[in-house]
């Protein structure tokens, strides 16, 4: 058979789902794909957010406000127990990390954080994201699994638009497939922004959703609000790692937020099969 005839027979095969992996070679997946140990995120930028966190700077709070001190070293020996980067604050350039095992333990307490809401009758969820071009694969699994469960997932205020600094036109709320995302004149754009998630609760009202899943700022304001919420965030963005401290967060998984979206296959696997496990 031709090459052609070759390739036209595997685009018209079904798509095959992957093996599940063991724990060990999830574990090494997430490094060799720098979801987790040696991370791109560099130690310098880390450091430049911590100390912006410590000094309230609200674009890296996401929306929290935090009842702690929580000053520059607060922030870094709780980045390096909750994410694993280098404790050392000596450390100041190069390399940063990623503990792989964190970030299989948080997505395991992540999954029982989402069986504990399946659990309940009629449950209502909303998702959203601000890294359309990484973990946006993720949530569109997370809605799948969730609708096919029986979730009810709740697209509050699409179409609100509003402007926003650093930007010279009108953004909107947009859903794909009922997860929440930023639109620029027809773009899903990256967004730490908590106006929208904001102005999706102002519009529920009374009735709210029984959980978020998101990252950035639209978990941030979810969780301020005191919704149960549930979300991922990078070395760099260590605000919802305070908001999980301070108990207004329930889960933050730790990893790199926008390597390939192929590679986050196996984790995201791990977890809808963690949350199957735990119903």
């Amino acid at each position: 058979m031709s090459d052609e005839g070759r390739s036209r027979v595997r685009a018209a095969e079904p798509r095959r789902e992957a093996s599940p992996m063991t724990r060990a070679e999830l574990r090494e997946h997430l490094v060799r794909t720098r979801i987790a140990g040696d991370v791109a995120t560099s130690r310098e930028n880390n450091l430049d957010h911590y100390r912006s966190l410590a000094n309230r700077d609200p674009h890296y709070m996401f929306g929290l406000t935090v009842d702690g001190a929580w000053s520059y070293r607060d922030v870094l020996e709780l980045m390096a127990k909750s994410a694993g980067v280098v404790a050392d604050p000596l450390h100041r350039e190069g390399q940063d990390t990623i503990d792989p095992d964190r970030t299989i333990e948080a997505v395991e307490k992540m999954g029982d954080a989402i069986a504990g809401v399946l659990g309940r009758e009629n449950p209502r969820i909303l998702i959203a994201t601000g890294h359309p071009t990484g973990l946006l694969t993720v949530h569109l699994a997370l809605a799948r699994m969730l609708r096919a469960r029986g979730a009810t997932l709740m697209s509050p205020a699409e179409g609100w638009s509003y402007w926003g600094s650093g930007f010279g036109r009108r953004r909107k709320v947009r859903y794909l497939d009922d997860v929440a995302m930023l639109d620029d004149k027809g773009a899903f754009v990256h967004t730490h922004d908590p106006a929208p998630m904001r102005a999706m609760i102002a519009e529920l009202g009374a009735d709210r959703p029984d959980l978020v899943i998101a990252d950035h700022g639209w978990a941030g304001a979810a969780g301020e609000a005191g919704i149960l919420t549930v979300g991922f965030a990078d070395s760099n963005d260590p605000a919802l790692f305070v908001g999980e401290a301070e108990g207004k967060i329930a889960v933050t998984v730790p990893l790199d937020d926008n390597v390939l979206p192929r590679y986050y296959e196996p984790l995201t696997h791990h977890l809808v099969e963690r949350v199957a496990r735990a119903l």
